[in-house]
């Protein structure tokens, strides 16, 4: 069985890792924002680095036009990230794009 632990709470990720009990790691800008973490980028690369598995990190933009050009940089920080993109209207006309 795989776990992914949801949380941007880097203490937890390093416990959780050290354990050998984690996957990867889900995670969005609202987990950032409650973790204190102001640098959705950065957080998202030292977590790649912690787990070394896949990273989910979501787009912020609520239109396709923009979520397809955050997915593209967002699949630029580590080999591990794993782009999320929300299951909207706009979100499925972005996955039609990007997935082409």
């Amino acid at each position: 069985m795989r776990i992914f632990l949801d949380t941007a709470k880097l203490q937890e990720i390093q416990q959780a890792a050290k354990l050998g009990i984690v996957s990867g790691v889900t995670t969005n800008p609202s987990l950032m924002m409650r973790a204190g973490r102001g640098d959705y980028k950065n957080v998202a690369q030292q977590i790649c680095y912690i787990v070394q598995g896949p990273v989910s990190a979501e787009v912020i933009s609520t239109e396709a036009e923009g979520m397809i050009e955050e997915a593209k940089g967002i699949a630029q920080w580590s080999p591990h990230v794993v782009v999320k993109i929300p299951a909207t209207e706009e979100g499925l006309k972005a996955i039609s794009v990007l997935s082409r």
